[in-house]
């Protein structure tokens, strides 16, 4: 990988010969685990401005309709959070000169509390081509981190670094983008929320409404081009739109059925499922017909791969020729953009069952020779910084490259509750076609629940740790944290798509950090303490979960600290906490923080009559609150009610749904400290 300095370009052609579509990824660290920024994309002109609404992506437009450029939301990396973006550079349209990449900050964040800010481009391989990183952040609120340009026949990329203190509006407006300036901010609020502000809480101006099209120049003026309007001072949360797109309602409608005992019929049917190869088979040709049928689902799973923008048609049980005897990879996915195919081969496990090494080389190798582009696969497993998960001999020496990608069934599950529950897709065939598949993915038979074997390690460090045989440099241990790891992932998967927002790993140490080193390091902590941590954070939310499970007591808990707003009654600030708190679990426990120590605690159910309880004693600083709900885990390694995976996904949820759903933040109330 080649990389540039601040204003320096390259040709993108020359890196490599396969950059009709590439993906640019944005990457940062933050030191608190809570650093965050949303990407945005601007299609310019000669001019250096948008030609119109469809110029402009960001969480409220994360797709072109034509597929030139598609915001794929961030995945975890071991040292921060990448956020990347699909360019299709052959779907471009001619008169677009500019492809302006840039991120911005909320909620009075500056880019200068992140480290290691960063830019790449990848090709369609995978193969990483340039870099560029940012190191003079400071006070900005947002920033052009590049720029894909045309020249002539070629694109190029130049390395910008360009921060704006005016944030994204401020960003926008320099490109032709509306802005609506709200009065105040507490106008936005109860625009936004319908409510009074100060029965909201919360203190970051928020609005969850899509961009508006508005003339540009004086409203209304006769003539003048079409731009999106970007309110000032607000920030949607889950990612819709301008165009309206069908979602399905949470609440189900009215059953017809005269008892329980009726099922109602299904697309896909599963309980006559018997065999594994079975479900292989099965799964297999659902998801890939309903990926050929929906086009967003369709290009949501492929575009990461490198697929282009264009039709696509799937196919199983394929025969193609290897030595003597043929192979019958379980799916083949094919994409036509401008008279060009994209071709991808599909192996399949399911119900726990791993990819086998030997055969998916076999596949790279028929890819290779054919001149296909990928080998996907598709199994419970989930992937660890978007790795493959089996190790295969990939010959760069090939002028023809095939790229590895591992996709896990949880990710298929999560992508398809965004868009029927939150972002919708093109009609209701569609999203009816989305629901059936999900019905069938959370089926108990179908064998597509994601990652649910905690590995053969699991058991001897589990037995090790109890009779506390197990050595400080056991190299089980290093698995076991592996797959803790997994875990953790998954358990983000299904949580942002029941809510409709990325739910990521906190990962605290620096860029370039050795991940081997850092989970080295968790395995000891494991053999030594008998505890696995980890910490999650919602997308566009500051708080950071903390879990951690005790592999001694078998209890795993979950909790965040809760910051009190500086210049309130800490009785005050404590009453209004336990308000907040009226639904949450009786067994929560919430303990009160005080400069270098902690202070008084106690279960909900104690404190609600006598709040004062949490203060602290002898007049020291009330800093914050830890909220922690701690539940028993199971012993088993499947995924049964009882086992040790359920019992982490379902602590999270409980303490989501139950905890932090209410909560929201305490707002600062002006006058003395009491």
């Amino acid at each position: 990988m080649q990389e540039i300095q601040k204003g320096a370009n390259v040709s993108l052609n020359a890196l490599s010969e396969d950059v009709g579509s590439v993906v640019v990824s944005l990457s940062w660290t933050s030191a608190s685990g809570a650093g965050d920024a949303d990407v945005s994309v601007l299609l310019v002109d000669e001019s250096g401005k948008i030609r119109g609404e469809n110029d402009f992506y960001f969480y409220n437009n994360p797709a072109a309709p034509d597929g030139s450029v598609q915001l794929l939301g961030k995945t975890p990396t071991d040292s921060g959070d990448e956020d990347r973006i699909s360019v299709d550079l052959t779907a471009v349209p001619g008169d677009v000169a500019r492809i302006v990449v840039a991120a911005s900050q909320y909620g009075g964040a500056r880019f200068g509390d992140l480290d290691d800010l960063r830019m790449t481009v990848t090709d369609r391989s995978g193969e990483r081509l340039v870099g560029f990183s940012i190191n003079d952040a400071s006070v900005e609120t947002a920033f052009i981190f590049g720029e894909l340009y045309r020249r002539g026949e070629e694109w190029k990329f130049r390395a910008v670094g360009q921060g704006y203190e005016t944030g994204l509006a401020g960003l926008a407006t320099d490109f032709g983008v509306v802005v609506e300036e709200a009065d105040d901010a507490a106008d936005a609020v109860e625009k936004a929320a319908g409510a009074p502000a100060e029965d909201l809480v919360g203190g970051t101006v928020e609005s969850a409404a899509d961009p508006v099209a508005v003339p540009a120049g004086t409203p209304g003026g006769p003539g003048d081009p079409v731009v999106p309007v970007l309110p000032a001072q607000t920030r949607g949360r889950s990612p819709r739109t301008t165009r309206k797109k069908v979602t399905l309602p949470k609440a189900a409608g009215k059953n017809l059925a005269e008892n329980d005992s009726w099922r109602p019929a299904r697309l896909f049917p599963v309980p006559t499922l018997k065999s594994d190869r079975e479900r292989e088979v099965r799964a297999t040709s659902v998801l890939l017909a309903v990926m050929a049928q929906v086009p967003e689902l369709g290009r949501r799973l492929t575009a990461g791969f490198g697929a282009p923008a264009g039709r696509m048609q799937t196919f199983t049980e394929v025969s193609l020729p290897h030595g003597e005897t043929p192979r019958r990879p379980d799916g083949v996915i094919r994409v036509e953009r401008a008279g060009k195919l994209w071709t991808a081969l599909v192996e399949t496990k399911t119900n726990g069952n791993p990819l086998k090494a030997e055969q998916v080389q076999e596949y790279v190798d028929i890819a290779a020779r054919r001149g296909y582009e990928a080998v996907i696969t598709l199994s419970n497993d989930v992937a660890l910084d978007g790795a493959p998960v089996v190790d295969v001999k990939i010959d760069r020496r090939r002028k023809h490259k095939v790229s590895l990608w591992h996709l896990s069934w949880a990710e298929v599950a999560h992508q398809t509750q965004m868009l029927i529950r939150h972002e919708g897709v093109a009609n209701a065939a569609h999203a009816w076609l989305l629901q059936e598949l999900l019905e069938y993915l959370q089926h108990e038979n179908s064998g597509c629940h994601g990652f649910q074997n905690m590995g053969p390690s699991w058991v001897p460090v589990r037995r090790g740790i109890d009779d506390e045989t197990l050595t400080i440099d056991d190299p089980r241990a290093v698995e076991v944290v592996e797959s803790w790891e997994r875990l953790i992932r998954q358990v983000c998967l299904r949580l942002g798509g029941e809510l409709g927002q990325k739910a990521l790993p906190v990962q605290r140490a620096r860029r370039g950090s050795d991940p081997l080193a850092r989970r080295a390091a968790a395995a000891e902590r494991l053999c030594s303490e008998g505890r696995l941590t980890a910490e999650l954070r919602i997308e566009g939310t500051e708080r950071v979960i903390a879990v951690t499970a005790d592999l001694r007591t078998a209890k795993v808990r979950t909790s965040v600290d809760v910051p009190a707003p500086a210049g309130s009654y800490p009785l005050s600030t404590t009453k209004r906490l336990l308000r907040l708190l009226a639904e949450a679990p009786a067994d929560l426990h919430v303990e009160s923080l005080v400069e270098g120590t902690n202070g008084p605690r106690g279960t909900l159910e104690r404190l609600r009559p006598e709040p004062a309880d949490l203060l602290p004693k002898d007049g020291a600083q009330l800093t914050g609150f830890r909220l922690t709900l701690i539940k028993g885990t199971g012993t088993t390694r499947g995924n049964a009610e009882s086992g040790f995976i359920r019992s982490v996904d379902d602590a999270v949820e409980r303490f989501h749904h139950g905890v932090l759903a209410h909560l929201g933040a305490l707002e600062a109330r002006p006058g003395r400290r009491g």
